[in-house]
Formats: C-alpha cells, structure tokens, sequence
C-alpha cells in the first residue's frame, strides 16, 4: 500500500462533500414546488440552506488553517499544471499520470471556482431580500445553473468513485489514505516514480 491523501486533504475533500449534499438538498426543497409543498417549511429550510452554507465556509476554513497548509498547498500547485500527458490524458490516448490525472485536476479547478461563485451568488440572493438595491439580475440564474452543472459533475465523480471498475479502488485513497501499489501503478505511475526519485 502507497499513501495517497493525508488527513487535511482527505477532511477538506469531506467537508466540502458533506456541505455540497446539505445544500442541494435544502436547495432542492426550496426550488421544487413539490417538495416545497411537502415540507411545507419553507421559512425553516431556508434557515437550515443558510446555515448549512456558514457551517460548509467555516469548516473549510478550519481545515485549511488547522491541517497541513503545506500540503495543500503543493496539491494546488500540482493541480493547476496541466502538463502535456494530462492533455494526451484528457484526449483518450494514454499517458503516465501524477497523483492526479488530467480530469482530477479540472475537477478540483471547476469545484473550486464553483464554490467560490455559489458562495458569491448566495450572498446575493441573501442580501437581496433584505435590502433591494441588491438585488441583481441573474444572481438566481447563477446559482440555479450551478446547481445542474454541479449535479452534473457529482453524478460521474460519484459513477467513477463508487461503480466503475477501474476507478473504484480511488475511494481507497480518500477514504483510508492509501492504495494499492499495483493500482497506483497502473493509474499514476509518474507519482510512483515521482516518490521514489525515479
């Protein structure tokens, strides 16, 4: 067994996952008029949609500030490189691959900026029932589509973590930390070369 994701990294990846489903699913029952209807609390969801948003920014500020910065910090600058086998990578044609393949680092980009535009959106929507003025146009619009597209994107992450064959051995890795070497070989065999100074 090699050791994937440490314990910050593996928190800050539930955290966020933990506050994405609190929120879709407030989210939900405030945008379906069926399950609005039979929840029939809408005042108290939309606290819950609110809270569950505070509790999801100050848990990943927790992480952050508490966990290993320096981790997370060389998992960033590893993330937004997209080097010439993760373009081969993202085009179907085969390419060794680092700790994190091509379409795990779009992945980590694209929930990153989406997170930071829900947030922002969000605090639109709230601030725009309480004083008008602040009212945008589009901010609904913003947050609606982010949601499908989010969807969208946990639907296959979901798919690919729990049901595809070849990949469901990564929850391993987010999970308990580590995976099987002969895995990692076969899906990241750059890490492996990388951690043995190959």
């Amino acid at each position: 067994m090699v050791e994937r994701f440490g314990r910050t990294e593996r928190a800050l990846h539930w955290v966020h996952a933990t506050g994405f489903f609190a929120m879709l699913a407030t989210g939900l029952v405030l945008y379906l008029p069926a399950l609005s209807e039979l929840v029939a609390r809408r005042n108290l969801v939309k606290n819950l949609h609110i809270f569950a948003a505070l509790a999801w920014a100050a848990a990943i500020v927790l992480v952050v500030a508490l966990g290993d910065r320096r981790r997370l910090a060389a998992d960033w600058r590893e993330v937004e490189v997209l080097d010439r086998d993760d373009r081969r990578w993202l085009r179907g044609r085969p390419a060794a691959q680092g700790r994190f393949n091509g379409g795990q680092k779009l992945n980590v980009i694209v929930t990153a900026a989406f997170a930071l535009l829900f947030a922002l959106s969000g605090f639109f929507l709230w601030l725009g029932e309480r004083d008008h003025r602040f009212l945008l146009d589009g901010t609904g619009t913003v947050h609606d589509a982010l949601t499908l597209i989010s969807v969208g994107i946990v639907t296959g992450h979901l798919y690919l973590a729990l049901i595809h064959p070849a990949t469901r051995h990564a929850l391993r890795g987010i999970t308990l930390g580590d995976v099987r070497e002969d895995w990692a070989r076969e899906h990241h065999s750059k890490w492996l070369d990388e951690r043995r100074g190959l």
